[in-house]
């Protein structure tokens, strides 16, 4: 089994669960990074740090790089070239972090007919504000790399995702960000070998994204 990694808290989340399951073999985490920044798309975070993670939770990471303003059609392509690779090496599913959009689903589910790749869903539908707070009860440690400024004010980017700022959400904010409204790096938890240690850099506004930088610390 592929899981789509973005290394933020839902596809943490949703390898939690499937290794709770027990009867899936993670081959590799699948991460799409854009060419040039070097970067996890839409979290951006830099790719050095999902190395560190994969590196932590004892799994392979699988690179698939598209270029700066992809297409869909190109994002596409790249995306088919590794399924396909990995569908001949034995692999038979592809599980997702996504919780309730439903037309996210149907994409991914249209997207893997045909290919003999399952879809998987392992925390669809769970309650957010519920699985938000799991998340931290457990024992997982995520910051928050970006912000929809449209949402939530600046100074969200770089928090720390706590009971202090599921507490600060405005109310219209899905708890887990699943509207868009913020993205996460989590850097520890029970999946975890050792910590992916990280310090916050510098804070900078692209559009209507407020990002935090995250730097290593060896």
């Amino acid at each position: 089994m592929l899981l789509s990694w973005s290394g933020g808290k839902d596809s943490c989340l949703a390898l939690t669960e499937l290794l709770a399951d027990g009867g899936w073999t993670v081959a590799a985490l699948l991460t799409t990074v854009t060419e040039g920044f070097e970067r996890v798309s839409m979290h951006g975070v830099r790719v050095d740090l999902v190395r560190r993670q994969a590196e932590a939770l004892n799994l392979a990471l699988d690179i698939v790089t598209i270029p700066q303003e992809a297409s869909n059609a190109a994002y596409e392509a790249a995306m088919t070239r590794a399924l396909t690779r990995h569908r001949t090496n034995g692999v038979a599913a592809v599980a997702f972090g996504d919780l309730f959009l439903e037309d996210i689903r149907r994409y991914r589910e249209e997207r893997l007919t045909g290919t003999g790749l399952r879809p998987l869903f392992p925390v669809w539908h769970r309650n957010t504000r519920d699985l938000a707070r799991e998340f931290i009860d457990r024992g997982f440690e995520a910051i928050l790399t970006c912000v929809d400024t449209r949402v939530l004010p600046a100074a969200f980017a770089g928090r720390g995702f706590d009971r202090a700022l599921l507490a600060d959400l405005p109310a219209r904010v899905d708890p887990c960000g699943e509207n868009g409204e913020f993205h996460t790096f989590v850097w520890a938890g029970p999946a975890f070998r050792h910590p992916v240690r990280v310090r916050r850099g510098e804070v900078v506004q692209r559009e209507a994204w407020m990002f935090c930088d995250l730097l290593p610390v060896d």
